[in-house]
């Protein structure tokens, strides 16, 4: 199935305006705006410190801006009660820490915790969310499992299922890669397009691979000093210009074989002379 076979666009529309956002003195991200599209996979991409995980935590209400707003279908989402906000907008930070011992289910349970309140306890509801997301992301075999006892893989795979229980239309991902192994990373990438493309969930991650973002982003966002560089499909954003300018680096841009989307090919200093490198070979 192609991207553009994804579910239907639906949920709620997140979008950022105005932006400025700063820790103590320091401005990260300035007069930012984004739309992100609805039921689509959005990777934002840029060099360290350009502010993508600063505008992510902006996104999730994890940090007040200086300046401008970020809204949940129109309406700021600092007027939206948290606990209605949890039920619509989720998120994953990066390295997330279980506490010691915690089981995989039990964690998992922890996303049901804004559908209930003091008259409304754990239900049937609950039970079978948290089964459905055990096996969506293939975890129902460590269900038992301690967290802290499960490999790296493993344990993203563990927090994934938590923020499918919760069952938010958008979901929010900062670096959901980080320190796994190729094939893991892999893995986690190929379970968030699933849940994408089956649920129809708005998805908005930070990338640091800029092959992966292609072969998985419908809509990519290159940001540079805090601003939005580039955005619209990989075909369209990621030349060798865009990475030229947004990461410093030489490159040569071709199509990647197994998912036709641009594949970027560094050069570095000992490869600079090579001025008319050979295109990527397809077959």
């Amino acid at each position: 199935m192609s991207k553009t076979d994804s579910a239907e666009a639906r949920g709620p529309e997140l979008r950022a305006e105005g932006l400025k956002l700063a820790y103590d003195d320091r401005v990260v991200v300035e007069d930012l705006d984004l739309v992100v599209p609805t039921g689509r996979i959005t990777v934002i991409v840029g060099a360290n410190a350009c502010g993508k995980s600063t505008l992510l935590r902006a996104l999730a209400r994890l940090l007040n801006p200086r300046a401008g707003a970020v809204a949940l279908d129109g309406r700021s989402i600092h007027s939206i009660p948290t606990r209605s906000l949890a039920q619509r907008l989720g998120i994953l930070p990066q390295s997330p820490v279980a506490p010691e011992g915690l089981t995989v289910i039990d964690l998992v349970g922890r996303g049901r915790s804004p559908h209930q309140t003091w008259w409304r306890q754990w239900s049937s509801a609950d039970e079978e969310a948290v089964h459905e997301a055990l096996r969506a992301t293939d975890m129902a075999d460590l269900a038992h499992r301690a967290v802290d006892e499960l490999s790296g893989g493993q344990r993203q795979r563990a927090w994934i299922a938590m923020a499918v229980a919760q069952g938010t239309p958008v979901m929010l991902l900062d670096e959901p890669t980080t320190y796994l192994d190729l094939a893991h990373q892999i893995d986690v990438l190929d379970l968030i397009t699933d849940l994408n493309r089956h649920q129809g969930r708005t998805v908005v991650m930070v990338l640091h691979d800029l092959n992966q973002a292609c072969r998985y982003a419908d809509h990519i966002v290159a940001m540079k000093g805090g601003r939005i560089s580039g955005e619209g499909a990989p075909a369209e954003v990621v030349t060798a210009a865009m990475v030229q300018e947004v990461f410093g680096l030489r490159c040569v841009v071709g199509t990647d074989p197994v998912s036709g989307t641009p594949m970027v090919i560094p050069m570095g200093r000992h490869h600079e002379g090579i001025e008319d490198a050979a295109p990527v070979a397809t077959g």
